[in-house]
């Protein structure tokens, strides 16, 4: 199964997932000074990330990483896990934004 389709459109959640991690790492930023937002990282390593940050920006940036292998040589249990770990992002991302409204 050729990935000509597939990069292009995950490249595209990617922009938007780097887009609102900026403004959900500014927004912990925030928190965090106001003496909240106390936690270690925002993923674990079950949900099938290597990163460990309280911020979103390094776990997309390791999204990035694994597009690019994506690009290089098809495989498609990273193909699964990459759109696994995307979607749980982009989930988590809206989720907290409409929790900061609050």
């Amino acid at each position: 199964m050729p990935y000509g389709n597939v990069i292009p459109q995950l490249k595209t959640n990617l922009q938007t997932a780097y887009r609102q991690a900026v403004d959900a790492d500014a927004k912990l930023d925030q928190l965090q000074q106001a003496g909240h937002a106390k936690f270690s990282k925002i993923f674990s390593a079950e949900q099938g990330f290597t990163t460990q940050s309280t911020r979103f920006l390094p776990y997309v940036k390791e999204l990035a990483a694994a597009v690019s292998q994506l690009e290089q040589a098809e495989d498609q249990a990273l193909l699964e896990s990459v759109v696994k770990r995307l979607g749980l992002i982009l989930m988590t991302l809206a989720q907290f934004k409409e929790q900061s409204r609050g």
